[in-house]
């Protein structure tokens, strides 16, 4: 089996491969704070509660754009699983082409979420990742790396208003029925989640107007990708793995070369 990790500013997500075939996931908040042994014990009690053999992990594969928790992290996984993790761009490369001019690189989520894109979906592509931070990344007809853009995330923007307007509740996370909102509820949910979709169909036609491709395909990823895609027309896909089976088929790269 393999252990695919990916390290986001919120949380970190453990996926257990066997083969291909991805046999569960698990979430930890991402916390610069804990120890070695916290997330061993944290990643040995899923195994054990759903009676997984840790012996039977071969090697663990890491996407980390936290770099403060890589050595608990790597601790961890020496420790509790008797591996030294592959680590995405501390010695791995994700083999992401780039058709752009300049030096400057995608984050290790990104890349291994262009491969895996590159990989399982016809392109040319646009990829959106709905995190702590929504990215949007787009791919040629041959796969190659064409540009993309950062935005605050839905979730970032909706703890934003309610952190800074007294008054204003947290929501819910999910699409308003109609933009006349009747209820404050309503009318945030209105504003900031069909707000969102809206701003993000923008980018994304931009984006195809760019690549000179207006229908091309648009994969959404990440933990936020469901509430959006069901207010988006212009989503085709959703798959919250994507950078968990770019880690895979990252790995199994390696693994041939080596």
């Amino acid at each position: 089996m393999l252990l695919a990790i990916d390290v986001g500013n919120t949380n970190t997500c453990f996926g257990i491969y066997e083969g291909e075939k991805l046999r569960g996931t698990f979430r930890l908040r991402t916390d610069r704070g804990r120890t070695a042994d916290e997330i061993g014990l944290y990643a040995t009690e899923y195994f054990q509660h759903f009676g997984l053999d840790i012996e039977a992990v071969e090697d663990v594969i890491i996407a980390s754009v936290v770099p403060q928790v890589m050595a608990q992290l790597t601790r961890a996984m020496e420790l509790y699983f008797g591996h030294t993790p592959m680590v995405i761009d501390g010695g791995v490369e994700p083999g992401l082409v780039y058709a752009i001019q300049g030096r400057e690189r995608l984050g290790p989520d990104r890349s291994v979420a262009c491969l895996a894109a590159r990989e399982l979906f016809p392109c040319p592509c646009i990829i959106l990742d709905f995190g702590t931070a929504t990215t949007l990344d787009a791919l040629n007809e041959k796969g190659e790396y064409m540009g993309g853009c950062i935005a605050a995330g839905l979730e970032t923007t909706a703890r934003a208003l309610s952190d800074n307007a007294s008054l204003l509740p947290q929501i819910e996370l999910k699409p308003a029925e109609k933009v006349l909102g009747t209820t404050t509820v309503g009318q945030i949910q209105a504003g900031v989640v069909l707000g969102y979709v809206g701003a993000m169909e923008y980018l994304v036609r931009r984006a195809r107007q760019e690549l000179g491709v207006p229908d091309c395909p648009v994969i959404a990823t990440g933990g936020l990708a469901g509430a959006i895609a069901q207010g988006s027309e212009l989503i085709r896909a959703v798959d919250r793995d994507l950078v968990l089976e770019g880690l895979r088929l990252i790995y199994q790269r390696e693994k041939k070369q080596r």
